[in-house]
């Protein structure tokens, strides 16, 4: 089952005189969203990632095409009543303890009684915050505030959570903590839809990933795929070239530059890779390691951006 699907989604909001001035925010946008995935959006400031989640959450509307969350037109409050949200910059009444904000937020989602009492709990310790339980929220760190905040989201056991930078100020160990979480929530066949600057964090945690800008939906894939640079290969090698395979290598108009005890090569496909390997394997060229060239996925969607904003 598809947890999130979209069709030649727009939305142009429309602003100044006599609404003049028209702003496409979304663009022919066209997405699916697997159940069980960790799926990650990506994109700049005003690309239109906070535009697609309002529409999917029915806060606002689109201007055409259709969306549908876990089978139900996102225009139908069933869609809505397995879905958790956890948006950026979230806030609680100081005067409330972790306990009771979760108490109140309970019944929003028909969660009441004993149930809500036993979720509680749960999701308290969860999240790290069992002994903070009773504490005022005023007294919570930034991080403490984004474990709640998660725990809130998921007080109706979700089966597709929306997430808006839940990481946001939370240290490295918290961060390990949460990704460690999602991973078992994905476990649980839960589907985790992810907005989040930290790349780094995206990379290490993310099936699959999204590149969003101005409206257009630029690239869609796994890491691997949105991180991996054509079909160039590092090959470390122990000891030195012979000349004999240099000599073969020009004949065969195979080019490679090396750099200390390892060769790069650019290949046009695996067969060509293979037969470079078996080259040097003649020339008793002891081989070490071979590895595809990739980027980080930060470099990767820095390079799409700027490549847009070029064109």
């Amino acid at each position: 089952m598809l947890a999130i699907s979209t069709s030649h989604l727009s939305k142009t909001y429309t602003s100044g005189f006599r609404g003049k001035r028209q702003v496409n925010a979304l663009q022919d946008f066209s997405l699916e969203v697997e159940s069980g995935q960790i799926f990650s959006l990506l994109g700049p400031n005003g690309a239109g990632k906070t535009t697609f989640i309002k529409i999917l959450l029915s806060l606002t509307r689109q201007t055409g095409g259709s969306a549908t969350i876990l089978d139900h037109d996102v225009s139908d409050v069933q869609a809505r009543v397995k879905t958790g949200y956890l948006p950026e910059n979230h806030r609680y009444p100081g005067y409330l303890t972790g306990e009771q904000v979760l108490r109140s937020f309970g019944p929003l989602s028909e969660v009441t009684g004993p149930l809500l009492q036993s979720r509680t709990t749960t999701l308290l310790e969860l999240v790290g915050l069992k002994d903070w339980r009773n504490v005022k929220v005023k007294k919570y760190s930034k991080g403490m505030m984004q474990r709640l905040g998660l725990a809130q989201a998921m007080i109706n056991d979700p089966d597709l959570l929306f997430l808006d930078e839940p990481t946001d100020g939370v240290d490295p160990v918290g961060r390990a903590e949460i990704r460690d979480l999602l991973r078992n929530l994905k476990t649980r066949g839960k589907t985790i839809f992810l907005n989040s600057h930290l790349l780094s964090e995206v990379e290490m945690i993310s099936d699959r990933v999204a590149i969003l800008d101005k409206g257009q939906l630029l690239r869609v894939g796994t890491v691997d795929e949105l991180t991996t640079s054509g079909e160039r290969h590092h090959i470390g090698i122990d000891g030195v070239l012979p000349e004999a395979f240099r000599l073969e290598a020009a004949a065969k108009v195979i080019e490679f530059s090396q750099s200390q005890s390892s060769l790069t090569v650019d290949v046009g496909s695996i067969a060509e890779l293979n037969a470079l390997i078996d080259m040097l394997r003649r020339h008793h060229v002891p081989i070490v390691s071979i590895a595809k060239e990739r980027s980080t996925l930060e470099e990767s969607f820095l390079s799409l951006i700027k490549r847009e904003v070029a064109s």
